[in-house]
């Protein structure tokens, strides 16, 4: 696949069409979706939008460094003119303003092919949707890509767009990240404008890009982050941009390994040595390793019990009018509405404090280290239809705790991370095992100023799925 920054050069010279690049990534898009289910909706009103940028080109515009790349985008950021599922039997709005991130995008030259399928109303990991029918893994169509942001993530795994948009509350950008190869971007909740963006938890929720490559990831989120004055979760810290092309060497890296978080996971069987090769590779760069203790840095924690609360309010009354939801949804709504027994408030007021104390002890971790190493996953196989899955470390679980063990506690934190594939040396196919760099608040550019420096060194590479693209396929 060639990468969003190449494409982007190739419009903004005259070399190639906005309109060609769009019109053969829709006609791909529609031919690979029965086999797939990646979207929800293929946008052909995006080559109007092709065609007013080649005018501005033949101009002599630039309209931007994404100007005629495709960008699929998860369908629960409203997009003007287009339907907003949330993957739900009943939820349908055709909003007129679309959301400030896409705004973002589109002013950044980017063109919206589609919206992407996901875990309903994104309460999940894996994009299972009852309504809308599973998202399949372009690397094994039998498996889930992940969730709940999982057609966001197979859709630049199957090679079909080089940038998707997901959110991330408890890690549902990292996991498809993970799950389908590719490189993927948590910011710090904050960064990036939450409005016009169907909530899950608004107070962890995140917006952000998915890529084959650290590059395009840099230039999506360059795109997207700010603040926004009429978001109320946007925070106006000031920008990292101007660091992003700053040089890193990775002698120059102090990274942490916690040692609870790492030592009580749930594994896949030869997960934790892949991952002890992994840091072996990162040692070979003379980056600097070293574990530490910490047992607040231990997940579940009472993560739901923050998160829970939030998606009663947000669900509570669609639920009491009878609303129609997926069974494992349905369940998990009816579990948040029951959070907290006879004293929610207690409940939350504890799990606050322990919020507190995990963020103190990260910030502690901080005054240490550049960053946090840890897998992504403990796992990157889910089957579809199976609800657990089968570990080394501690037989079969539920395929959630599996999946998010290593992602949720970031959300809670705050702290931006980074999905970073990293296949062995003799691997040119199938999906790599999954790096995750944990950063402060506020440091995306370290963590995709790392990526770089460990793809330059030819550490990290996404393994794109093959035999997913379709034949007549010719960019």
């Amino acid at each position: 696949m060639e990468s969003a920054r190449f494409l982007a050069r190739q419009v903004r010279a005259g070399k190639r069409s906005a309109r060609d690049v769009i019109g053969q990534t829709l006609a791909d898009l529609q031919d690979t979706q029965g086999a797939l289910n990646l979207t929800t909706y293929i946008n052909e009103a995006a080559m109007s939008r092709a065609d007013d940028l080649d005018s501005r080109v033949a101009a002599g515009e630039d309209p931007g460094p994404l100007c005629g790349v495709p960008v699929v985008i998860k369908d629960l950021i409203d997009q003007a003119g287009a339907p907003t599922t949330c993957g739900s039997a009943f939820y349908r709005t055709y909003p007129r303003h679309s959301a400030p991130v896409v705004e973002r995008l589109e002013r950044a030259g980017a063109v919206i092919v589609a919206r992407a399928g996901l875990h309903e109303f994104a309460f999940g990991f894996s994009s299972e949707n009852q309504w809308f029918g599973p998202v399949r893994n372009p690397h094994d169509p039998t498996t889930s890509p992940g969730g709940s942001s999982g057609g966001s993530g197979a859709v630049v795994a199957s090679g079909l767009a080089p940038i998707s948009i997901g959110t991330d509350t408890g890690g549902s950008i990292r996991v498809p990240a993970a799950l389908c190869g590719i490189f993927g971007l948590k910011v710090t909740h904050g960064r990036v404008p939450l409005t016009g963006v169907f909530p899950l938890g608004p107070s962890l929720d995140t917006v952000g890009p998915l890529a084959a490559n650290s590059g395009d990831l840099a230039v999506a989120y360059s795109s997207m982050a700010g603040w926004h004055p009429e978001d109320p979760w946007s925070s106006p810290r000031p920008s990292d941009l101007d660091r992003l092309d700053a040089p890193i060497e990775p002698r120059e890296l102090r990274v942490g390994l916690p040692e609870q978080w790492i030592a009580n996971a749930p594994y896949a069987a030869g997960f934790k040595e892949r991952f002890g090769s992994v840091i072996s590779q990162l040692e070979s760069l003379s980056v600097s390793i070293e574990e530490f203790s910490d047992p607040v840095l231990l997940p579940p924690g009472r993560i739901n019990e923050i998160l829970y609360p939030e998606v009663a309010a947000v669900h509570r009354a669609w639920w009491e009018e009878g609303k129609p939801y997926g069974a494992e949804v349905a369940g998990r709504i009816r579990e948040t509405l029951e959070v907290g027994g006879p004293r929610p408030d207690e409940t939350l007021l504890d799990a606050k404090r322990w919020q507190a104390r995990l963020r103190h002890r990260m910030s502690a971790a901080f005054q240490r280290f550049h960053l946090l190493a840890l897998p992504t996953s403990g796992a990157l196989r889910k089957v579809i239809g199976h609800q657990e899955i089968q570990t080394a470390t501690h037989g079969k679980l539920a395929y959630r705790a599996v999946l998010s063990w290593f992602t949720s506690l970031v959300n809670v934190s705050g702290c931006p991370a980074i999905s970073i594939p990293v296949p062995r040396s003799d691997q040119s196919s199938g999906v790599p095992f999954s790096l995750q760099l944990v950063a402060p608040w506020w440091r995306e550019d370290l963590l995709l100023r790392t990526a770089a420096i460990l793809e330059r060194q030819g550490v990290a590479r996404s393994v794109l799925a093959v035999g997913t693209r379709p034949s007549h396929r010719s960019r």
